[in-house]
């Protein structure tokens, strides 16, 4: 299928939703009075235009599958009219921009009971959830023995980027760590791009370049490199050595959060040491 094709279909999938949409909104709910010239339920094209502030014509085009430029102001003031949730708004951006949404503030994340289940499944597979600030917010037992125990760290201290660029962790003579602080601080600036208009990020951000030399050189290069994984050794002061290859993946219902997988690398007895761990829990 060619790349006009897959536009044009995109075009007319969110001419498709819109109508759909508009279909479900009575007048009464956005303060229009119903009338009795209805022919089909919803609202009119001209009241969705008129509410959005655009022209009937304008938004005709766009309901007919046109190929015209949308802003990010109107799809919020669309859906804003249309009263879409948090998943339709979404899917209206990637529809008509191909591009998530806009996200203003940073709120705290919730975690879905069936991923928290789902890192205890694991066994020796330490994981663990990290949100859009890389700060580590859901673990499972594999990672507390192989990391230590997150439940009794701050907020901050919990931070992978925090932990990561000041000690005790901050060895910048190692080539292994400069990797590692690339594949994250990567994340990061990814997470930064989204929620720019957050304070947090800010004073995070020169804090961190106030007290680490490392962070604000790697900072400083802007780079944009985004290969979610990498390997790491640590020394486990109970079983020794410990060799792990690492991968980040979305986690299921939420663009916002991310499984940090660490992997036992084969034939080095790193799961066999962890199986130790875990046994003496």
């Amino acid at each position: 299928m060619s790349m006009n094709q897959l536009k044009l279909d995109r075009h007319h999938e969110l001419a498709a939703f819109l109508r759909n949409r508009r279909a479900r909104i009575l007048p009464e709910q956005v303060g229009l009075p119903r009338g009795t010239r209805r022919r089909t339920p919803g609202l009119r094209r001209a009241e969705v235009a008129l509410l959005a502030g655009v022209t009937p014509e304008w938004y005709s085009r766009l309901e007919q599958g046109r190929d015209i430029h949308v802003s990010v102001q109107l799809l919020e003031s669309l859906a804003s009219v249309l009263q879409l949730d948090t998943d339709e708004r979404a899917h209206l951006f990637f529809l008509a921009l191909n591009q998530p949404p806009p996200v203003k503030t940073f709120s705290p994340m919730t975690i879905n009971p069936t991923i928290q289940q789902f890192l205890q499944q694991l066994g020796t597979i330490p994981v663990c959830v990290v949100d859009p600030r890389s700060t580590v917010v859901a673990w499972n037992t594999a990672f507390r023995v192989v990391f230590g125990d997150y439940a009794t760290l701050s907020e901050r201290e919990r931070n992978m980027i925090w932990r990561l660029f000041t000690p005790p962790l901050l060895r910048k003579e190692s080539e292994e760590w400069e990797k590692l602080a690339r594949v994250f601080l990567a994340q990061f600036r990814a997470g930064y791009g989204r929620f720019i208009n957050d304070p947090w990020w800010g004073t995070q951000i020169a804090e961190l370049s106030r007290i680490s030399p490392a962070f604000r050189e790697l900072w400083g290069r802007h780079d944009v490199l985004n290969r979610p994984e990498g390997w790491k050794s640590i020394h486990h002061p109970l079983v020794g050595e410990l060799t792990l290859d690492f991968f980040l993946l979305q986690a299921g219902d939420s663009c916002d959060l991310r499984l940090l997988i660490y992997s036992p690398r084969s034939n080095s007895g790193t799961a066999e040491k962890i199986e130790r761990l875990l046994a003496c829990e």
